[in-house]
């Protein structure tokens, strides 16, 4: 068995939060450093986010939004 509904609805969670992550980066023409800068993070932490190898703190989650200047229910969904 590869784990229980909970595993499985936090990968995909995780992963549907990556590539929002990358397409609202690419759409605001921002290089990972650019979008760390304004959202007060590390670069390998976006990096780590965008690849599906990190789950970001509600913390993390606020800054992103912030600097893509959307709600943060838009990286969830």
């Amino acid at each position: 068995m590869s784990g229980t509904n909970a595993d499985r609805l936090a990968n995909r969670t995780q992963q549907r939060v990556a590539l929002n992550v990358f397409t609202f980066r690419v759409q605001h023409g921002m290089s990972q450093d650019q979008l760390a800068q304004l959202a007060g993070i590390d670069r390998k932490t976006v990096n780590r986010i965008e690849n599906g190898h990190f789950s970001p703190s509600i913390d993390t989650l606020t800054r992103l939004s912030v600097a893509f200047g959307i709600q943060i229910t838009d990286l969830l969904t």
